[in-house]
């Protein structure tokens, strides 16, 4: 039963990581043509922080953006998993209000932005986790 859990517990961080590294990577052009690219994501960025003034976008696009490849890289090698997971719950949960506030909510239920965000809250309470950088530099 501890493998399976460590197992589920190892592909939940995976798969967040991913999540969180495919965004990065389409709004940066490295997906290829699939790419969604810078601009449109800062044009994205505005439309869904339509409550703010939109000379906020791009700023919010470059925090996002760093958020984002900061919590998957350490997602994916697993340090400070804890702590990183929990910072992933917030910044997808803020992604979803502001999503939900400028376009309803369907649209962040489509892109599964709640799921993402109590997965990763989930991820966050666990006490240890096996296979990070992390659990070898505590040995």
């Amino acid at each position: 039963m501890k493998t399976q859990q460590n197992l589920a517990i190892f592909l939940l961080r995976i798969a967040l990581a991913t999540g969180f590294l495919s965004a990065t990577a389409s709004r940066l052009g490295f997906w290829g043509a699939q790419s969604s690219g810078w601009k449109k994501f800062v044009s994205y960025t505005a439309e869904t922080n339509s409550f703010l003034p939109q000379s906020f976008a791009p700023a919010i696009a470059i925090l996002s953006t760093a958020a984002e490849l900061s919590i998957g890289v350490l997602l994916l090698v697993g340090y400070k998993v804890s702590t990183t997971a929990l910072c992933a719950s917030v910044l997808t949960l803020l992604f979803a209000i502001a999503m939900s506030f400028s376009f309803g909510l369907k649209e962040p239920l489509d892109y599964s932005v709640f799921a993402f965000s109590a997965g990763a809250h989930v991820l966050s309470t666990f006490p240890n986790y096996k296979w990070t950088l992390e659990e070898f530099l505590n040995q």
